[in-house]
C-alpha cells in the first residue's frame, strides 16, 4: 500500500497542547470567554494554574488528610454525583451514613441504655454549629421553665481561649457571648482552676477541646465533668458539656484507650469530630453525636421524604456529595479498630521522634511534645546573638517545599511566637528523617545568612488549618 495526503486524519486533538491557540493568551479570569476550549486543553491549562502551589503532602500546617488509598479514591470519584440529602433516591448511601454514626457512637463509649442520635456534617464547623444550637435551645427552654428572664442579657458560651474560629462564628451568628478562659504558661488548655468563674445562669454550656488548635493539648474533660456535676447539684441546673473533638475524636480512642473524655462522662451530652482529619478521609466530612435524643431539641429536627415515609434530618448545608461519607465507611471497613490503632500509633511515634530531635537542638524549647495529639510545638530560646526568627525559619523550610506555620499564641500569651508541626498518617518516619535533615540545614544556612528578612520584634499572624 502507498499512502498520501488523502489518508491523513485532520484531528485537532493531535496538535501538541503547548502549540494550541489556547496557549497564546491568558486564561479567562473574571468573566466568561466568548467561546470555550476542548476538554484536554481546559484540563491541562487549569492544572498548570495550580503548579506553583504547595505540595499538600509537605504541608505540615494542616490537620486535613492528604492521602487515601487508590481504591478509596476510585470509590469516592465514582460517587461524587450522589446527593447525600436525597435519602429516598439513594437509600443504600443513607444506610452507610447510619452505619458510620453507629460505629462512631460505640467508639465514643455511648451508653447502650441511651438513645443516641447523630449525623454527618460538612466538617467540624457545621457540627459545632449544630451542637451549639442544641445547647442554646435547651438552655432557653430550661431557663424559661425556671422563671429566668431570657431576654435580660445575651446567653453565653464558655470555652478555652485556644478555641478554633468556628466557635467565634457560632457566637456571632447566633448572638451568643463568647466567654474565653485565658491561657497562660501554666495552663495551655482549659484552666480548671478558673473555668467555673465564667459560668452563670445565662451559660448555655461549656466546650471542652480534645486537641487545641494551637498546641494540640487536650482539655481535662474528666475534671471538667466533676466541676460541672458539683455546679449542677448546687444550682439545680443541667449545665452541659460539648466536646469539640475535631482532631482528637478519631485519635484518642486508639492511642489512649484509657483516657476518659467521651460519653462515659455524665455531663458530656454531645461530641463532634472531623472525619477528614484523623478519620483519614479527604475534606470535608464531619460528625456530631448526642448521647441521647433528649439532648437534641425537637424544633431543630426536620422531616424529609424517605421511601414513602419520613426520616429526621438536621443540617445547615443541604445538597452535597455523599462521596466523603462513603469514603469514611470505606475506611471503617478497610481498617477496622486494629488498622486505625496501628496507623495512629505510628503517627504518634513519628511525633515523639520529631519532638526529641528538635529538643536536642540548642535553639528550641518544646511547648508540646506530641504525647497527646501528634503536634510538635516549640519556640526559640532567648539568645541576643541570634539574628533570625521563626518566621525566617518558615521561609527557609519553604524553599525545600515544607510548609511549617509560625504564629503567636492566643490572648494571654500573644507575645509568644511558636512554630507547629502537624503529623498526619501520610507523614512517615522516612519523611520525618528527611524533614529533620532539611530542618538542620535551614538553621545552618540562617546562621551564615547576611540578610535578615524579619525583624526580631515583629509578630505576624499566619494562617493555619484547624
Amino acid at each position: 500500500m502507498l499512502y498520501g495526503k488523502d489518508n491523513r486524519e485532520e484531528a485537532d486533538f493531535l496538535e501538541p497542547i503547548f502549540a494550541e491557540a489556547a496557549e497564546n493568551h491568558d486564561l479567562p479570569k473574571y468573566k466568561l470567554a466568548d467561546t470555550g476550549l476542548d476538554s484536554q486543553a481546559a484540563y491541562r491549562l487549569v492544572k498548570d494554574e495550580l503548579l506553583d502551589e504547595g505540595n499538600s503532602r509537605l504541608n505540615l500546617a494542616t490537620f486535613c488528610q492528604t492521602y487515601m488509598e487508590p481504591e478509596a479514591v476510585a470509590l469516592m470519584s465514582e460517587t461524587l454525583d450522589k446527593n447525600l440529602i436525597d435519602k429516598s433516591e439513594y437509600p443504600r448511601t443513607a444506610e452507610l451514613e447510619n452505619r458510620c454514626v453507629n460505629m462512631i457512637a460505640e467508639l465514643w463509649q455511648v451508653n447502650q441504655s441511651e438513645k443516641f442520635i447523630g449525623t454527618s456534617t460538612i466538617g467540624s464547623s457545621e457540627a459545632c454549629m449544630l451542637a451549639g444550637m442544641a445547647l442554646k435551645f435547651r438552655w432557653r427552654k430550661e431557663a424559661a421553665e425556671n422563671g429566668l428572664d431570657i431576654y435580660r442579657k445575651r446567653p453565653n458560651l464558655v470555652i478555652s481561649a485556644g478555641y478554633q474560629v468556628c466557635w467565634e462564628k457560632f457566637c456571632v451568628y447566633w448572638d451568643i457571648e463568647l466567654r474565653a478562659v485565658p491561657i497562660d504558661s501554666q495552663h495551655l488548655s482549659l484552666n480548671m482552676e478558673t473555668v467555673m468563674d465564667y459560668v452563670d445562669d445565662y451559660t448555655i454550656g461549656i466546650v471542652g477541646i480534645m486537641g487545641i488548635t494551637y498546641t494540640g493539648q487536650y482539655d481535662d474533660l474528666k475534671t471538667l465533668d466533676s466541676l460541672v456535676e458539683t455546679y449542677n447539684q448546687e444550682h439545680h441546673r443541667t449545665l452541659s458539656i460539648h466536646v469539640d473533638a475535631a482532631s482528637g475524636g478519631f485519635y484518642a480512642p486508639f492511642v489512649e484507650k484509657d483516657l476518659v473524655w467521651d460519653f462515659r462522662l455524665k455531663n458530656v451530652v454531645s461530641i463532634n469530630a472531623s472525619g477528614h482529619k484523623y478519620g483519614l478521609v479527604y475534606p470535608g466530612v464531619g460528625w456530631v453525636l448526642w448521647r441521647d435524643q433528649q439532648y437534641l431539641p425537637e424544633e431543630l429536627i426536620f422531616k424529609v421524604s424517605y421511601l414513602g415515609g419520613e426520616i429526621p434530618t438536621m443540617s445547615i448545608n443541604f445538597s452535597h456529595s455523599a462521596s466523603q461519607v462513603i469514603g469514611q465507611y470505606y475506611n471503617f471497613v478497610r481498617l477496622g479498630f486494629a488498622g486505625y490503632q496501628e496507623i495512629q500509633q505510628h503517627t504518634h511515634d513519628v511525633a515523639i521522634f520529631l519532638s526529641k530531635e528538635i529538643s536536642q537542638l540548642a535553639d528550641f524549647k518544646i511547648i508540646n511534645d506530641g504525647s497527646q495529639l501528634p503536634l510538635v510545638c516549640y519556640n526559640l530560646m532567648p539568645d541576643d546573638a541570634r539574628e533570625w526568627t521563626l518566621y525566617d525559619l518558615s521561609d527557609r523550610l519553604l524553599m525545600k517545599g515544607w510548609q511549617v506555620p509560625t504564629y503567636p499564641l492566643p490572648k494571654g500569651l500573644d507575645q509568644t511566637v511558636i512554630q507547629r508541626i502537624v503529623v498526619r498518617a501520610d507523614f512517615g518516619m522516612n519523611m520525618a528523617h528527611e524533614f529533620m535533615q532539611d530542618f538542620k540545614d535551614a538553621i545552618a544556612d540562617l546562621q551564615k545568612a547576611h540578610l535578615v528578612f524579619h525583624e526580631k520584634t515583629e509578630i505576624k499572624k499566619q494562617g493555619f488549618t484547624h
